[in-house]
């Protein structure tokens, strides 16, 4: 099977797990804001949540799987299985000490980490103590999803998908079970949303032990304990720590900042941020997760020619997916915020403040995307530090124009911030990774995008007239709301296939192949 084919089939497989994965965290997120709203409870434990959940971006799925995935694979086409099953024991080990320490050191420092944090959120005694609880509550977390990331990496290289990507499933079940059988019997309701979180990290690492067993990967084998190649990946990783994970840092400065701005903005962010994930999650890092494994096969048989052409196909079709994803978002932004999120506490104005913190993070939708294939590049070649020092020049970017935007724009300018700074970021690694392969096939990429754009224009301008007309005339009822935008989206969709076809938009086919491989799947597992 081609390197090409290889992408397309496991991206199709993460992208599946990732889309259920993400329906039901919509639906979490549905429950939640039923309940909590946009205030006080809902404000604390997003906070808190995003600490170690920004641990687990950086530390974990972030610096740790891109940087394990190039030196396992290295290993395994130069030693052998046994060699590199030695390393990822060895890498086992050495992580559970050092996340158990950070596990610790998290719920000690956990009044200290919130008062950086928000600091907003001292202002007011009880929002800043439930941000702390919360915080102690969840740090465990960090412990258990870091185990998982380095699972995720040892089945990846060894051309599995399925279960990592399926783990978040378990995580979103845990947190519903918990919000609607435990919270309700709690003083304080957002414990019980806490201890789901926690609980789904158990379940997550114990779906991937079964299979790491079957592909013959023993924890108990004998080894050494501090193998040579963790000295590599560590090296990796020291850099890669800010650079792999620049999207959630700059979400990371805009929590901080909006602390500052009036209750709920916090959640406003959230709420929207949520929204852009659901493309991002399914197609942009559904195949950036599929892209480094082959990249890191041609980088570690020095295939130059075959690891541009990967990167450029990779690149293109990231850009065919998430270019209508962003058109759609920006065009429905208040109807899709209204039906997904507004009822109980989520009132008419949470729902349009929302929707314009949607419009701006989804403008910087494609760099987001983007980013992340570039970022795997880099990884493939064994290179964190140009990726860290495009990071640093795009998080200054972003603080700058988050103080320069806030006070007008409030949480809007945040959002905007991060998505310009988002922009940077992948100009500057476009620029530097044509330094270091040569030709990308630029002149390929530029072509396709602009096809991609023409098809999606067409579509957002037939999709938002239908909108503008319809849904304020048929859409009263909630459920009329629903169908309304479920027919844009899929008229929408169906446009934007008739438009690519017309411009022979190669793409479209990769697309079609990925559906029907996943068809293909299913039948047979049905069967």
């Amino acid at each position: 099977m081609s390197e090409t084919a290889r992408m397309t089939k496991a991206a199709g497989t993460v992208g599946v797990a990732t889309l259920l994965s993400r329906i039901l965290g919509f639906v979490r997120d549905v429950i939640v804001a039923w309940l909590f709203g946009a205030g006080m409870a809902a404000d604390a434990f997003f906070v808190a949540f995003r600490i170690p959940n920004l641990l687990r971006r950086l530390f974990a799925e972030g610096s740790l799987t891109i940087s394990f995935i190039p030196v396992f694979t290295q290993y395994l086409s130069r030693n052998g299985r046994k060699e590199a099953f030695a390393l990822a024991r060895s890498a086992s080990w050495v992580l559970s000490v050092v996340l158990a320490v950070v596990a610790v050191v998290g719920i000690l420092l956990s009044s200290l980490i919130v008062k950086v944090i928000a600091p907003g959120f001292f202002s007011s005694p009880e929002k800043f103590d439930l941000t702390v609880l919360l915080t102690q509550i969840m740090f465990p977390y960090i412990f258990f999803i870091g185990l998982v990331a380095l699972s995720m990496g040892i089945l990846n290289a060894l051309g599995h998908f399925a279960a990592p990507a399926f783990a978040p499933v378990l995580l979103n079940l845990a947190m519903i079970s918990a919000v609607l059988l435990l919270s309700p019997h709690l003083e304080k309701p957002a414990v019980g949303l806490a201890i789901g979180v926690v609980v789904g990290g158990v379940l997550q690492l114990g779906l991937q032990i079964p299979f790491m067993m079957r592909r013959g990967f023993r924890l108990e084998a004998r080894g050494p304990l501090f193998h040579p190649g963790i000295k590599r990946i560590a090296l990796l990783m020291t850099p890669g720590l800010l650079g792999a994970a620049v999207y959630q840092i700059n979400i990371f400065v805009g929590t901080l900042l909006a602390s500052l701005l009036p209750e709920g903005s916090v959640s406003y962010l959230y709420y929207a941020d949520r929204l852009v994930q659901f493309p991002l999650g399914i197609f942009g890092i559904a195949l950036a997760t599929a892209v480094l494994p082959s990249l890191s096969r041609q980088a570690a048989g020095n295939d130059m020619d075959g690891l541009r052409s990967s990167f450029s196909y990779a690149l293109k079709l990231v850009f065919f997916i998430t270019i209508p994803a962003m058109t759609g978002l920006i065009v429905l932004k208040e109807p899709i915020v209204r039906v997904l999120f507004q009822r109980g506490a989520f009132d008419v104005a949470t729902t349009h403040f929302t929707a314009e913190a949607l419009f701006y993070y989804a403008l910087g939708l494609w760099a987001f995307s983007g980013v992340r294939i570039v970022v795997s590049a880099f990884y493939a070649l064994q290179d964190t530090k140009t990726p860290v020092k495009m990071a640093v020049i795009s998080l200054l970017v972003n603080v700058f124009f988050s103080l320069l935007l806030m006070g007008p724009m409030r949480h809007s300018g945040l959002a905007l911030a991060t998505s310009l700074a988002a922009v940077v970021n992948f100009m500057l690694l476009i620029q530097a990774l044509r330094k270091r392969l040569g030709r990308i096939g630029a002149h390929d990429i530029l072509g396709s995008v602009f096809r991609s754009t023409a098809a999606a224009a067409l579509m957002g301008g037939v999709i938002g007239g239908v909108a503008w007309w319809g849904v304020p005339k048929y859409a009263g009822s909630a459920w009329h709301l629903v169908i309304w935008v479920l027919a844009s989206i899929v008229v929408g969709s169906l446009l934007y296939a008739a438009c690519a076809f017309i411009f022979k938009s190669r793409e479209l086919v990769a697309v079609v192949d990925m559906v029907r491989a996943n068809l293909r799947k299913r039948r047979s597992l049905g069967a």
